[in-house]
């Protein structure tokens, strides 16, 4: 890997993590900067191909690849035990597996498909709540004071005029986070979200149809913070913090990464 951290500046060494959606985009990011903080790393995604080439290019003492679809419980429990099998325990969740809206449907309230929605829901709020119920039980069960992590977004807290489903679900993250959290607090468990702004992931090249560059020169001209564009790595950074004992006291916490974004009315 390049330009590695020094030992002693390892947050994560000897941490077993998972990571669902961890294939591409801000997942992708959080594998990486976990690995070269001495986590070992699950990458789990439907995206097999680009999931495999990632855990690849990190190395196998580090990271491995597990094909999940996190709308199928079992695939999601599977997952979990899993990585027990190969790693005795899960110290970390990061619950990142999601979609936008899709292109075919604006998803304001006048138009809205529930079948859309449906779909969407199966994705970013039933399959992170499977993945926070079994990492839970897999951490209660061996006595591990784990960290859980979600992400969510700032439109679950400010509300949108299209793509609402997109907003609801994120919604529905926070509060399974809020809620989880009172919940493993006892277990001395952790659960956490990371809300980013608008990130040029390629989920949403294809969901807005434009380049990279396009999206981030769009966005940027909506931050109030004017020092660079907002990229996965500012989120992974985020993530980490979450993860490791820097926040030992934070938890139903909801991280915003925004860079004060403030879109026009």
């Amino acid at each position: 890997m390049e330009n590695p951290i020094p030992l002693t500046n390892k947050k994560l060494e000897g941490k077993i993590a998972i990571i669902t959606g961890g294939a591409s985009g801000i997942g992708e990011a959080t594998a990486k900067l976990f690995a070269q903080h001495g986590a070992k790393v699950v990458i789990a995604d439907i995206q097999e191909a680009k999931g495999r080439s990632l855990a690849e290019s990190i190395g196998s003492t580090h990271c491995t690849f597990i094909k999940c679809d996190v709308t199928d419980e079992q695939q999601v429990q599977s997952l979990v035990q899993s990585t027990i099998d190969l790693h005795g325990q899960v110290d970390i969740m990061f619950s990142n597996a999601g979609i936008s809206s899709t292109n075919d449907h604006e998803q304001d309230i006048l138009g809205f498909n529930l079948d859309a929605f449906d779909n969407l829901f199966a994705i970013n709020v039933r399959g992170s709540v499977a993945c926070v119920k079994h990492a839970a039980k897999a951490m209660v069960n061996g006595g591990i004071k784990g960290k859980i992590i979600c992400t969510t977004s700032v439109t679950a807290t400010m509300g949108v005029t299209k793509q609402i489903d997109y907003a609801m679900s994120k919604h529905a993250v926070l509060g399974l986070v809020k809620s989880a959290s009172k919940g493993l607090g006892k277990y001395g468990i952790r659960v956490n979200c990371v809300s980013p702004a608008a990130v040029a992931t390629p989920m949403l090249e294809k969901s807005m149809k434009m380049s990279v560059d396009e999206i981030e020169k769009l966005f940027e001209s909506m931050n109030c913070l004017k020092n660079g564009v907002l990229r996965a790595s500012h989120v992974a950074d985020a993530v980490l913090f979450l993860a490791s004992d820097d926040s030992q006291f934070v938890t139903g916490h909801n991280l915003v990464v925004d860079g004060g974004f403030h879109p026009p009315v």
